[in-house]
């Protein structure tokens, strides 16, 4: 069969042209694919919101607290020069503020070093990152007085650990305190976070407080360095001008050249004037040493946070429904690829390139011989008990209208409904008025004849050896419908003996009295009658199970019964949820 459309009222479905046609993404494919794999992506989401969930449960809180300071550059010169010059110094007092000096000053002030919950709290994983790229996770480790007796320089126990301590305590510091500079203006913020509000209030305060004393001190130190040096200079210019003074007195005691006297006069006048200039600046250097003024000032204190700045709940919950649903979806997509079972009729009909591939809903929970029994019993009760079945009768019959009489009905594995599948089209055709003949092949299991003639004494196997007991051994279900069960299999399956041609039952006999023959054969997973019988067979319709069989294992059982010159007229997949649209 190479035509690409159902012969019946099933809809067609058209085969792949072109290998781009088949991969080709619809919107169809797509809604398909969240429809089967929802759960992955929906299991995986709630996973990360559990995690999520759990750290933010475990997960200590942080509060930041700020502090603002201005700054006063003093700086001279043209517009650029200056604005580069105030760069440059709100860089440097950044540093400044950074600094051992006035992080360890903090430190003890608020004696950090002997507080266990501070020094002695363990690093979280992004603090020794942060610790290990800028070369800090040394300082956070206690010394050691290892060489220490040794040299002769050792200290006593007590300041080594001390000194451990306030280093551990600085460590801590550089984690949790932040500078930067508010934009392009002049203001500084000094931004502390720790475990409870006033904790960080504290620290940012503190800080910046060192940071304004070490100002002060490095102001001091510079003009303590400044006076000194003009000190020297003004006892030098004392004593030059007194040297120039006693020239002067002793050239007006004897004058003899008045332009001389002149030079002299100019000399120690501007040898006064010098003094008394340097003696001021010194007077001055003296006065900012004792009352040294800071080049910043604080602008706002810290103020008691009233939330916790880390964890973030709702970015933390945010990031983790986003890399959810996002993993969740590569997994659930990992898994539609990967997965080989068949799920789409689709699947099926391009990887075999069968004319028709229709699927089956799941039958209800009704024995074979009570539905037999309704068919009786015209419109008492609904048939088929198979959503999907009504169109499938149709394509059989239109099978028939091509003579195709003897259809052998084969599932790919075990279970996968080829019995019940068998006896509903027997059934669907004797309803319709034409002379049905359904057969018992399925030696394996037999379920047909067990289920409808359970107390049958003669079958199949006795007709082989004897066509005219066909007519003891066939069970009239119906006016239209007989049943041929299967008898009692000795060594060899009646599909082996069927195949040899040897027996005293041909096919042809009985479509001469018969208008539409089923037969029921064994799974080709578990018996090899499949390959034995189908090419004595008018055509063989291959029953998978959806979710169950694979697409390989489907393709290679086709190919199987195609090779010994089976004709395949399409499969079934059994069992589809009424909620897949295939």
């Amino acid at each position: 069969m190479n035509s690409n459309h159902v012969f019946s009222s099933v809809a067609p479905i058209s085969l792949p042209a072109t290998a781009s046609s088949s991969s080709s993404l619809t919107l169809r494919d797509m809604s398909f694919f969240v429809r089967m794999r929802w759960p992955w992506i929906v299991f995986t989401t709630v996973v990360f919101l559990a995690l999520a969930a759990a750290y933010l449960f475990i997960a200590k809180p942080t509060y930041v607290a700020s502090t603002q300071l201005m700054v006063f550059p003093q700086v001279n010169g043209s517009d650029a020069q200056r604005a580069f010059a105030e760069d440059a110094f709100i860089d440097a007092q950044l540093e400044i503020a950074k600094s051992s000096d006035v992080l360890g000053g903090a430190a003890s002030a608020l004696n950090l070093a002997n507080d266990p919950a501070f020094s002695n709290q363990t690093l979280s994983l992004q603090d020794k990152v942060k610790d290990w790229l800028t070369g800090n996770l040394d300082a956070a480790q206690p010394r050691t007085a290892q060489g220490d007796a040794t040299s002769g320089n050792a200290q006593p126990a007590s300041a080594n650990q001390e000194e451990a301590g306030i280093d551990r305590a600085i460590a801590r510091l550089r984690n949790i305190v932040a500078m930067r500079r508010i934009g392009q203006s002049t203001i500084l913020e000094i931004s502390a976070s720790a475990s409870s509000p006033q904790k960080a209030v504290e620290i940012a305060d503190a800080v910046a407080q060192q940071y304004i004393r070490k100002n002060v001190q490095m102001k001091a130190a510079a003009a303590q360095q400044y006076s000194e040096w003009l000190e020297q200079f003004v006892n030098e210019q004392q004593r030059g001008l007194a040297d120039a003074a006693s020239a002067l007195a002793t050239f007006k005691a004897n004058p003899r050249d008045q332009f001389k006297l002149a030079e002299l006069q100019s000399a120690t006048d501007a040898r006064r004037t010098l003094f008394e200039n340097t003696l001021t600046q010194y007077t001055e250097a003296k006065q900012r040493i004792s009352y040294p003024v800071s080049d910043a000032t604080i602008v706002s204190r810290a103020t008691s946070p009233l939330s916790k700045a880390q964890p973030n709940n709702s970015l933390i919950l945010a990031f983790a429904l986003v890399v959810g649903a996002g993993s969740g979806l590569g997994l659930a997509m990992i898994r539609h690829v990967s997965d080989r079972r068949i799920m789409r009729t689709q699947q099926l009909s391009h990887a075999t390139g069968l004319p028709f591939v229709t699927p089956l809903g799941r039958a209800k929970r009704t024995s074979r011989a009570a539905a037999l029994s309704t068919s009786n019993d015209s419109g008492t009760v609904a048939y088929p008990m198979i959503p999907g079945m009504a169109e499938l009768g149709a394509t059989v019959t239109g099978f028939r209208r091509r003579r195709r009489v003897v259809i052998g009905i084969v599932a790919v594995n075990p279970g996968g409904g080829a019995s019940t599948i068998a006896c509903e089209l027997a059934v669907l055709s004797a309803i319709s008025g034409s002379r049905t003949l359904l057969i018992d092949a399925a030696a394996t299991k037999s379920s047909l004849s067990k289920s409808i003639a359970p107390n049958s004494s003669a079958g199949l196997i006795d007709v082989l050896d004897n066509v005219e007991a066909i007519r003891t051994a066939t069970l009239s279900l119906t006016p239209t419908l007989k049943f041929l069960p299967l008898g009692k299999v000795r060594a060899v399956t009646p599909a082996v003996r069927l195949s040899s041609r040897r027996t005293q039952l041909n096919f042809n006999d009985l479509k001469k009295e018969f208008d539409a023959i089923f037969v029921d054969i064994s799974a080709f997973t578990s018996s090899p009658d499949a390959n034995a019988l189908a090419p004595e067979l008018d055509g063989v319709l291959v029953v998978t199970s959806y979710g169950r069989t694979s697409i390989d294992e489907t393709v290679r059982v086709i190919d199987s019964m195609r090779n010994v010159g089976a004709e395949i007229l399409g499969a079934i997949v059994n069992n589809t949820p009424s909620s897949v649209q295939i």
